[in-house]
Parts: structure tokens; sequence; C-alpha cells
């Protein structure tokens, strides 16, 4: 006979997870999971996360992130977190987030990249939060029949600062090409807002395509009242 044991499929979620430290939670359906340090949380089903400090947390279904400090909060997938904060402060008052945008052009209208390079995927900004960004971007040709040669590539900062004030986002922004090399002349990105979201936008070449990759670095300061 079996007798049921509340705790069974705990233990079986639990088994590909690693944890050092007390207070720690990991919820069910959260697995492939490293914790050091104490009263962290990483919500279910979330993924291949490691987290070292005190009070962090990981979102629901954020996979691939590394959560250091304490009181940082990972809300993208494949991000990296330093939580910046006293154990007064609240999850996400101070942090830096860095993540990733990519995509590929093929013609000469303006288009959003993507989280990930994941279609459809974008970075929400938080109520009440105030971030500076600085993203590194650099564009390459890898194919193409207009003007120019494979090899092509162009590199640029864009910086500025998002604010969401109490669900409405505002953009102040700015860009500095940095160096360039072949016909690359038309080709530039953006970043923007649309809804709740922050979005990097990219024009290149038409009949000429082009991969993007911007690198970028939020400072944050979750507010924690309406702006």
């Amino acid at each position: 006979a079996f007798r049921y044991n509340p705790n069974l499929t705990k233990t079986f979620n639990n088994f590909s997870n690693s944890v050092n430290g007390a207070g720690n939670v990991i919820e069910t359906g959260a697995v492939n999971t490293y914790i050091l340090g104490e009263e962290n949380t990483v919500r279910n089903l979330s993924r291949n996360n490691i987290v070292i400090g005190n009070k962090n947390e990981v979102a629901r279904n954020i996979n691939n992130t590394n959560v250091y400090g304490v009181l940082g909060e990972a809300t993208a997938t494949n991000s990296i977190v330093l939580g910046g904060n006293a154990y007064g402060d609240n999850l996400g008052e101070r942090q830096s987030i860095q993540l990733m945008y990519g995509t590929q052009t093929t013609a000469g209208s303006t288009v959003d990249s993507y989280l990930n390079n994941t279609t459809d995927s974008y970075f929400a900004i938080p109520d009440d939060t105030i971030m500076y960004f600085h993203a590194d971007v650099i564009a390459v040709r890898v194919a193409g029949t207009n003007t120019g040669s494979l090899g092509d590539y162009a590199s640029w900062v864009e910086r500025g600062v998002v604010i969401n004030k109490s669900g409405t986002l505002s953009i102040q922004r700015e860009r500095d090409a940095i160096k360039s090399s072949g016909t690359v002349t038309d080709w530039r990105p953006t970043a923007d807002v649309d809804g709740t979201n922050f979005v990097m936008t990219v024009r290149g070449e038409t009949d000429v395509t082009v991969e993007w990759n911007s690198n970028i670095t939020f400072t944050q300061i979750k507010t924690g009242v309406a702006l």
C-alpha cells in the first residue's frame, strides 16, 4: 500500500536545486537553481538561475539569470542583476540590470529589436520607476545585393532616461556614433517606449542583411511612491 506524503512532490521538484543558507524559498516548478545566501526567493517555473546574497528574488518563469547583492529583482530572462540595497529598502529599489536586444534587418524601414532576439519580447519598466539606460550597439552586414560589402559595420552608444509614472512611460535619449566601416549611412538604433515596455528600434538598408546586438545596462531606482 502507498501512503501519501505531501512533501514528496516538493522533494522531487527540488532534486536539481542547490541551496546554501537559511530562509530561502524555491517555489514549485523552479529547477536547476543555485542559491548562496539567506532569505532569497525563486518563483515557480523558473530555470537555471544563480542567486548570491540576501533577500533577492527571481520572478516567475524567468530563466538563466544571475542575481547578486541585496534585494535585487530579476524580471528578464538572460539578465544579470546587482542589488545595491540596505536591508530595510524595497525589493529592487536600487539595482543595475544588464540584458541584450537583437534582431536582423533586410530593409530600410525602422523595426523593433527584441529582448534576447526573441520575437515580441521586451523589458518592462515597473510602475513608479526611473532608469538610466546605456546601450552599446553593434551592427554588421552579413548578406545582401545593395551597395556595400560583407563585413560593413557600425557602432553606437544610445543612452538616456526612461521613467514610468503610474503606468505611463516617457523617454529622453541621445545617440553617439562610435566607429564604422563601409556603406552604413542609413543604419541607426533608437531607444523608444511602447506601453510599459522599453523598446530598441533599428534601421538598416534595403536589400542588405544586417545583424544587430544591443548590450544594455539599466541603473534603476524603484521609488515605492506614485510619481
